[in-house]
């Protein structure tokens, strides 16, 4: 892996995004437009701005005074923070309330800056933008379930969006035509459904779920399932367990919704209508699986300002990169092991995907993000700040991967029996990968002491049935028992002998 080309640009200034929903009223500022975005700060307000307007036509005005109090405050922290820019978007409540119009107004003043109330093609296009940011390469159909309303899109991996749709299926609007009754309820999510003809079309593909309803969703179904992971972004779940969960949850009772201490009070009184949407939008789609997308509107908003060569940027290698620059001993060091552990698995080693490579580069960036750690902890610590990481670009099993390959780096080639429980989320051959990458990476660094252009001027590669280390004469004195013993666990993990050759001199092979 070669260094990215644009590291060392000039830091720039914090950009802020605000999204005035139906239900909620939110501010995330992020610390710079980039591919990988990240969160300096981020809060939600639930208003409700839109519980009523389907009896009514209008903003509640509790709700309005109460979401301009919010704003008022993003504005203030927005200029604490010295933000660049504020892009701020309304969505179906404002646009369709007979009093939208009066608020927004009064929602500029307060803010000091332009609101764009978006139509609902546009919001459906921003939520599939925030998807191919969080998934690049994505391809199925996207959903973005509010308060209000309910966008549908297709996202295909070469054309982009396509199919847009908006329907009146937020939680808060479904409350309020259905009487708090979910059987009507169901009748109208059905007719509402049945308008849109290309929904099969999602048939065996992913289904990406975006919204804080569904996300409430999938915490829940963590907790049922005791999942080792609490990222939200890429839980994925079967048709077949998301369907039967589904229908489980829009049956619960109030009572059993109050007892939920993992789903936040405020989001439980949409939670069955969410569930019963979600329920009847699978059974319709028939897709491959049921995925949460942490990105949504606002990180789509943000994606679509960035240039096309940003656009093109990894998220998660850049995301890697600088993780290495900002807490490792050296960002160089780890870019030399990316290129050092390529002969692992070429020629006579394992097969790697390219897929499989891309993650093991993204592991050499990470292995030393922990070194201040305390010994006895750094493991532990470095594998579970890698798997709850704020990453995009990756799906849970690579998380588990990465997380096990730094911990293998730290703890050493402990037994199987005894790795963390992330463990469960990879298969055998993952495992045996993060394992070889891990003890890799250790005996890297008892060469180089974690100083760059070291570990450059050594070499490994496959001799037959030896797995042999070359090292120059210029750094014999850094032989020694310990990198012995570090590269004979890693020969043995690849079923090979150990063979240090240093300049022209072959030694002892190295015992384990």
């Amino acid at each position: 892996m070669k260094r990215p080309e644009d590291q060392g640009r000039r830091k720039q200034r914090p950009v802020a995004v605000i999204d005035i929903g139906s239900n909620s009223v939110r501010l995330v500022i992020f610390e710079q437009a980039k591919r990988n975005p990240v969160p300096l700060f981020n809060e939600k307000v639930l208003c409700g701005l839109g519980r009523s307007l389907a009896t009514t036509g209008a903003l509640d005005k509790k709700a309005i005074e109460r979401a301009l109090r919010a704003l008022r405050r993003f504005r203030a922290i927005c200029d604490q923070l010295g933000v660049a820019g504020i892009e701020v978007i309304a969505t179906a409540a404002a646009r369709e309330a007979e009093n939208g119009p009066d608020f927004v107004a009064r929602a500029e003043r307060a803010l000091g800056c332009d609101i764009s109330v978006i139509t609902g093609k546009r919001e459906a296009h921003l939520a599939a933008a925030g998807v191919v940011s969080g998934f690049p390469g994505a391809d199925g159909i996207a959903a973005d379930l509010g308060g209000g309303s309910l966008e549908i899109i297709g996202i295909h991996k070469k054309k982009g969006p396509i199919d847009g749709v908006t329907l009146p299926l937020g939680g808060l609007r479904l409350i309020d035509l259905s009487g708090g009754n979910l059987k009507k309820a169901r009748e109208i999510v059905d007719s509402e459904l049945a308008k849109v003809d290309w929904l099969k079309k999602g048939k065996g593909r992913p289904f990406y779920a975006v919204g804080g309803t569904w996300r409430a969703f999938a915490r829940l179904h963590m907790a049922y399932t005791q999942y080792p992971l609490s990222v939200m972004h890429a839980y994925t779940i079967g048709l077949n367990d998301a369907l039967k969960f589904a229908r489980v949850v829009d049956h619960l009772s109030s009572e059993s919704l109050e007892r939920l201490a993992v789903i936040p009070k405020a989001r439980r009184e949409t939670l069955p209508y969410g569930a019963l949407v979600l329920e009847r939008l699978l059974k319709k789609m028939r897709p491959s699986e049921f995925v949460v997308s942490a990105f949504g509107v606002r990180e789509g908003l943000l994606y679509t300002t960035l240039g096309e060569d940003e656009q093109k940027r990894d998220p998660l290698l850049d995301a890697c990169y600088e993780l290495a620059v900002l807490r490792s001993r050296s960002a160089e060091h780890a870019l030399e092991l990316c290129q050092w552990t390529d002969a692992l698995f070429e020629a006579s080693g394992p097969s790697e995907t390219a897929a499989e490579k891309r993650l093991r580069h993204a592991a050499c960036l990470l292995s030393d993000i922990g070194w201040r750690t305390h010994p006895d902890y750094r493991s532990t610590q470095s594998q579970s700040q890698i798997a709850q990481e704020s990453f995009a670009g990756i799906d849970h099993p690579g998380r588990a991967f990465l997380a096990l390959s730094v911990f293998y780096r730290n703890q050493g080639l402990i037994p199987r029996g005894e790795t963390p429980s992330i463990h469960q989320l990879v298969d055998r051959d993952t495992l045996r990968r993060a394992r070889i990458v891990g003890a890799a990476i250790r005996t890297a660094h008892m060469i180089s002491a974690s100083a760059p252009h070291v570990i450059d001027k050594t070499r490994i590669y496959y001799d037959d049935d030896r797995l042999v280390l070359q090292m120059p004469a210029e750094l014999t004195d850094l032989d020694g028992e310990r990198l012995d013993l570090r590269f004979g666990v890693l020969a043995g993990e690849l079923e090979k002998k150990p063979e240090v050759r240093i300049g022209t001199r072959e030694k002892e092979p190295a015992t384990v």
